[in-house]
């Protein structure tokens, strides 16, 4: 690497740069037609549009807040925070994975929820309805030993 310094005055002071020489020195050819018959191939790249990956982040923490069976709804967050992360780092397909298993644990806690409902509405009423049946029961055997409570 050389460090000399060389002033770049022009050789003709006061007259304007001969475009000729330019073009003879650097081989600069004129735009017009081309000189050869060469068929001109063109390339086109689909670039895929951003691939929309749903999270589930807000149905996770619906279910963490709500109907956190077995705290499946909290796993089901957890998943859905590393599918919005690979997202953003631009990981497509592991963002699919993790929205696949933060999809399937969030039915699973929805419906485990729903079914835990379910049977505790079952069991409070089963045992309101009984537990009427038994008093009246004891109530009879009552009148009927002349035990009145």
């Amino acid at each position: 690497m050389s460090h000399n310094s060389q002033a770049f005055l022009p050789t003709n002071a006061g007259l304007p740069p001969s475009y000729e020489t330019i073009k003879e020195e650097y081989g600069v050819t004129e735009l017009g037609e081309p000189h050869s018959s060469a068929v001109v191939r063109t390339t086109v790249i689909n670039m895929p549009r951003e691939v929309a990956v749903p999270d589930h982040v807000v149905w996770s923490l619906f279910n963490t807040l709500f109907l956190n069976f077995c705290c499946l709804g909290f796993i089901a967050y957890a998943y859905s925070v590393k599918s919005r992360d690979r997202k953003m780092v631009g990981d497509v397909i592991g963002a699919q994975a993790y929205a696949s298993t933060a999809k399937c644990l969030n039915i699973s806690s929805l419906i485990f929820s729903i079914l835990m409902v379910i049977i505790c509405i079952i069991i409070i009423s089963t045992t309101s309805v009984t537990g009427g049946i038994r008093t009246r029961f004891q109530r009879r055997t009552a009148v009927a030993t002349h035990e009145i409570p």
